[in-house]
């Protein structure tokens, strides 16, 4: 008699989980029964559209005091002349000058997104140039040669004049590479 039990059970249990497996199942094209609908689909909402439920009244929330954006960092300095000079004296490159597979990867950065504009030997005239788009100042004349590491990052970093900010495609440590490399086309040991 306890085997007919056992028997019965295990039918039972296959059957349910057959029909279940009915139930859910999306092969055939057709929708599946949903137990918990909305667990599968959350209302979508607009990013800068009003909320009644969340703070501010606005779907998009402010970041919370302290949060750092994975893969950034906070620079500290803004626009401007004031901030290039700020940062000329604050900021020291951690690239040293006998760091050749910093200076390497520098080089090959620079070929990439410097010369365009400012020629593989740094003296500003590059393809663009040629073409008739203004010509970026040399990096061997005696301003560029007198800016300081941190200014030369900052320009990197935040842009100057004609120049856009590089910060989205060089990583801090890539600027720093360019401006080390920037110091070897300008003869520097």
């Amino acid at each position: 008699m306890e085997t007919k039990g056992i028997l019965i059970g295990v039918a039972l249990l296959a059957a349910g989980l057959l029909g279940l497996s009915y139930l859910t199942n999306s092969s055939t094209g057709e929708r599946a029964y949903e137990i918990f609908p909305d667990m599968l689909r959350s209302p979508a909402a607009r990013s800068l559209s009003e909320s009644s439920v969340l703070p501010n009244g606005m779907v998009q929330q402010t970041l919370v005091s302290g949060t750092v954006v994975h893969g950034s960092s906070d620079y500290g300095f803004g626009l401007g002349a004031e901030e290039c000079s700020r940062a000329g004296r604050e900021l020291i490159s951690p690239i040293a000058a006998d760091d050749f597979k910093a200076t390497e990867r520098g080089a090959a950065l620079y070929a990439r997104y410097c010369t365009p504009c400012h020629a593989v030997n740094g003296e500003g005239m590059g393809p663009v140039v040629l073409r008739g788009f203004p010509p970026p100042p040399s990096f061997k004349a005696a301003r560029a040669m007198s800016l300081k590491d941190g200014e030369l990052h900052h320009i990197l970093t935040r842009g100057q004049n004609g120049m856009a900010s590089y910060a989205a495609q060089l990583s801090i440590e890539e600027r720093w590479m360019v401006v080390r490399h920037i110091r070897t086309l300008q003869g520097a040991k």
